[in-house]
């Protein structure tokens, strides 16, 4: 695998959610919510959120909506549904919008890599080495979510 570009995750939710059932203002909060849960994620039912401290904090999802959609959990988070962990190319677009909102806008952010992965030790083409290469050099020290 070589990673080729980064992207945020941010916890969002809809404002007549928060409306309707508070907004979080600390992790801990997060067990008093319903959290939409992405089933194929390899965390399982957890998820990893950066703390203010520096420290990773887990926060168990298990219980309300479970899918295996990125897409899918965005529009249970837009409906009301819940709170929902996602990466900045699935909400950026509803952020802007107003359809969901920063669920605890005090959070440092949580920077993920975006990564193609091919199979190890086995000849890669040149074609897919050199749209690889061209990812990566599209992406270079640009930051993320720089798409």
């Amino acid at each position: 695998a070589r990673k080729i570009a980064e992207t945020t995750q941010r916890m969002v939710g809809s404002p007549g959610y928060f409306d309707k059932f508070g907004r979080p203002t600390r992790i801990d909060d997060l067990n008093e919510h319903k959290l939409l849960h992405y089933s194929s994620q390899a965390s399982g039912n957890v998820w990893k959120v950066p703390a203010p401290s520096g420290e990773v904090r887990q926060v168990r999802t298990a219980g309300w909506l479970s899918v295996n959609d990125g897409q899918s959990l965005l529009n249970a988070a837009i409906a009301g549904l819940g709170i929902a962990y996602l990466p900045s190319f699935l909400y950026a677009d509803a952020l802007e919008q107003g359809l969901v909102e920063d669920a605890i806008p005090d959070l440092p952010q949580d920077v993920q890599g975006i990564y193609a992965v091919y199979p190890p030790g086995r000849f890669t083409q040149p074609k897919v080495r050199a749209f690889i290469d061209f990812l990566v050099s599209a992406f270079a020290d640009k930051g993320p979510d720089s798409w």
